[in-house]
């Protein structure tokens, strides 16, 4: 409700916008407006009378619903462009619509025509317009923002709306609360609302001071330190009893350093900082920098070695109690781990540790350490893009530190730890230099004998060190650091071997972290295998530890709130898991038209790529979707050519190229996918859509197309069998030059699976794609008759090699 001492007027103003600025009547304000806009509507003001409504915009383009009506007194354009004017504010109004008209935004609005001869103050009203007068002014008089005649106009000042508006207009506040002082109509209200924002400047005035006077104090009390500290080192001075003078400090340096197993060169240099920190005066910044520098020499581990231990059975029987499976990748560390036994200089190769996440590698390291008896250290270099990151500052700059790897060294206590670079493919490098440059020189060991880092600026042995590295994925680092190491792949595990770890050593490593014992908590062996199944798809076991893990919190809290043991069953996991993540029927319950099982390898493992395709009437256009790589889209339009260049073979359309338009699609479009895996894939997609025959859906294949036809090898191999495995397919096609690689594989699975070669994609049609008959009857096909290759490698006995059969078959 409109109180009674304003008149509502109902207008139309031009529209003004002014920037986070709060304009209240009877203020001058200065303002600078940019844009075509703010020149036209200036213009049209000069026209029309000079008035203007000017609202307040928000950073985020929001406006209230209050402005105030102002008079252009005075304005002028810049050469810049910038329209400078000087406004002075008459009444407030309420804006009811605006409208974005050219060539300016003009709005519908309500003026409120303030009488200030309709005010009937009452004895409240005036003691609180007093009250508020003597807050401000001695706000005001603090801050100094007023002249001591403006501040008494201010305290007999007679009209109340005038008085907030005034003060309003003196006070820094923010916005919104300039805002909520200009829309409030009641004046009383409004003026009590001021009230309360000047007692908060106030107390935040009173504050401010105190600590300025506090600040005041304590530089008075340095400098009278200061003093004292001088007169009391020049009284030490006449006496000669000074404990930090520079030619005591240079006495103890130099018998410490006399006392490390340092080189002579590097001794002699660090001498001459000793000597010439003996002539800096105690007063000078330059004495720190010295001491800094010689303490963090004097850390270092000159000369101390750990003894190894030369018994490789304690070291496998470290890597066997520690790490189940990867029995190649034990015996490459074993090999790895005897030449370095034999080896007094421990030079040979860098290991790099190559697999994805949760498979055990920074582990692995520590096992490593362990068996050699070793101290072990470790550095990230996830994100790593500072090349002084691994050589150090100059000393001489502000704050200068040596590089991580010396100061790993200093936290070693030893010169021949075992140092892990983990997530050495995730280095970067930017205007700061190329970490992985300065890596190459650590990693080399024909030159780590003499690192020699900024800081330190003389050479420091590293030759000892056994480094070792890990990474996802060897494309990512860089070609000279990668031809330094030697790669050993860590693939993932299979479900039995997933199973193992998680009986032996998780389930009791997160039920003894959870405070329970066996007895408290059985989890029943066909529950670890659901987890696995239906909880956790992964190359490693990081995830299905987390599941593990879950289960022994909530049975930890159950047992807390007393039940006396507690057993998770299959019948039960839900309580403790709630729903699974994963379904038996991802991928397609039938054999379908143009849907293909390819499989990939990822940084994480091997995965499923279900490729799809559709043939629509059109004009010959292919489109790929599903955020695939170059690499991706070339072997699809390889594929698309060998097709048309073969359609009587396969019984395509000769002119479907003109006629029909193709669409390769991947699901799950957010996730980029590239690399040559899926050529054949594809190929086999577009058969099948332009046919109409169904492919198989039991059947998942891998390998590179050419235009010829042939099926080219591809890597990752054991990583895709693994992902088939996970999702129980029973038939993988691979490339005839990747049968090699079956040997990878672990008999239980090669004994489960079968693996059909393949040469050609001729080879590949006839093992997977059906005749085009009814759903009903594709299944019957599938259960009774099967296609030539495939019923051909079906009956071949489990000791004759596949690819020695097919090849005589041919």
């Amino acid at each position: 409700m409109t109180p009674k001492y304003y008149e509502e007027r109902r207008t139309e103003h031009p529209l003004i916008f002014t920037p986070n600025i709060v304009l209240f009547p009877g203020q001058r304000m200065t303002l600078d407006l940019e844009g075509g806009a703010a020149q036209s509507a200036l213009e049209d003001i000069e026209r029309q009378g000079g008035e203007a409504l000017f609202v307040t915009l928000h950073d985020d383009g929001m406006s209230p619903d209050m402005g105030t009506l102002a008079r252009v007194v005075q304005g002028f354009r810049l050469a810049d462009g910038v329209n400078k004017v000087l406004v002075q504010g008459v009444h407030r109004v309420r804006i009811e619509d605006m409208t974005q008209s050219a060539p300016f935004p003009k709005a519908a609005a309500v003026d409120y025509i303030y009488h200030p001869e309709l005010i009937q103050p009452r004895d409240a009203d005036q003691k609180l317009m007093h009250l508020v007068a003597m807050t401000a002014v001695h706000y005001l008089k603090a801050e100094g923002n007023l002249s001591e005649s403006m501040l008494m106009g201010l305290l007999n000042t007679p009209d109340p709306c005038a008085l907030s508006d005034e003060i309003c207009a003196q006070l820094t506040l923010k916005a919104e609360e300039a805002e909520a002082l200009l829309g409030e109509l009641d004046i009383w209200e409004r003026l009590r609302q001021l009230y309360v924002q000047l007692t908060v400047l106030n107390e935040l005035a009173e504050l401010s001071a105190e600590l300025d006077q506090r600040v005041t104090e304590r530089m008075n009390q340095s400098q009278k330190e200061y003093m004292l500290r001088e007169q009391m080192q020049m009284i030490r001075d006449e006496l000669g009893e000074d404990p930090q003078d520079p030619a005591s400090l240079e006495e103890t340096y130099q018998k410490q350093i006399a006392a490390l197993d340092m080189p002579q060169s590097a001794k002699e240099s660090v001498l001459k900082e000793v000597e010439r920190m003996s002539y800096l005066p105690p007063s000078s910044p330059e004495l720190n920098v010295s001491r800094s520098y010689l303490d963090t020499v004097l850390d270092l581990p000159w000369g101390v070695y750990s003894k190894d231990t030369l018994d490789l059975q304690r070291s496998r029987s470290v890597l066997d109690r520690r790490h189940y499976g990867l029995k190649e990748v034990k015996e490459r560390i074993l090999e790895f781990i005897a030449v370095r036994q034999l080896r007094q200089d421990s030079k040979g190769s860098i290991l790099c540790l190559v697999g994805p996440p949760g498979v055990g590698k920074t582990s692995i390291a520590r096992s490593i350490a362990e068996s050699l008896n070793r101290r072990f250290t470790s550095m990230r270099l996830g994100g790593v893009t500072d090349e002084s990151e691994i050589r150090g500052h100059r000393k001489t700059y502000i704050g200068s530190m040596p590089g991580r790897i010396i100061a790993q060294m200093i936290k070693s206590h030893t010169m021949n730890p075992v140092f892990l670079f983990d997530e050495i493919d995730k280095i970067g490098s930017d205007y700061r230099g190329d970490p992985a440059s300065a890596l190459l020189e650590v990693l080399d060991p024909e030159q780590n004998s003499e690192f020699t880092d900024r800081y330190l600026e003389i050479p420091f042995d590293l030759s000892q060190v056994m480094f070792l590295t890990t990474a996802n994925t060897t494309d990512t680092i860089p070609r000279p650091l990668l031809d330094r190491m030697e790669v050993i792949e860590i693939s993932g595990y299979t479900a039995e071997e997933k199973f193992s770890i998680a009986k032996k050593f998780l389930l009791p490593k997160q039920r003894k972290d959870s405070g329970l014992t066996a007895k408290q908590l059985h989890v029943a062996p066909e529950v670890l295998r659901e987890v696995i199944h239906r909880y956790t798809r992964e190359a490693g076991v990081r995830e299905l530890e987390r599941q593990i893990g879950k289960i022994c919190r909530r049975a930890a809290k159950e047992v807390v709130e007393g039940a006396g043991s507690v057993r998770v069953r299959v019948a039960n996991l839900t309580d403790y898991l709630d729903e699974p993540r994963y379904r038996d029927d991802d991928l397609a319950k039938r054999p379908e038209v143009g849907v293909v099982n390819g499989l990939a390898w990822t940084e994480v493992g091997g995965e499923i790529l279900h490729i799809e395709a559709n043939i629509m009437d059109g004009r010959g256009e292919i489109q790929l979707t599903g955020s695939l790589g170059n690499v991706m889209k070339e072997s699809a339009l390889a594929a698309i050519s060998y097709i048309r260049s073969n359609a009587k073979r396969y019984g395509v359309e000769e002119n479907f190229h003109a006629l029909r338009d193709i669409h390769i699609h991947m699901p799950e479009g957010a996730v980029p996918k590239d690399g040559p895996s899926a050529g054949v894939s594809m190929a086999t997609a577009v058969v099948s859509a332009l046919t109409k025959r169904p492919v198989r859906n039991d059947v998942a294949m891998t390998g590179e197309i050419t235009l010829t036809g042939r099926v080219l090898p591809v890597g990752g191999i054991k990583e895709k069998i693994l992902a088939a495995r996970r999702y129980r397919i029973g038939t993988v096609l691979l490339p005839m030059d990747n049968q090699r690689d079956l040997k990878e594989i672990p008999p239980e699975i090669l004994a489960e699976m079968t693996f059909v070669p393949i040469t050609t994609l001729d080879d590949v049609i006839s093992a997977t794609l059906l005749e085009p008959v009814s759903v009903k009857e594709t299944v019957l096909f599938q259960q009774e008759k099967k296609s030539t290759a495939m019923g051909f490698f079906s009956a071949i006995p489990p000791r004759v090699s596949r690819s020695e059969a097919w090849h005589d078959h041919q």
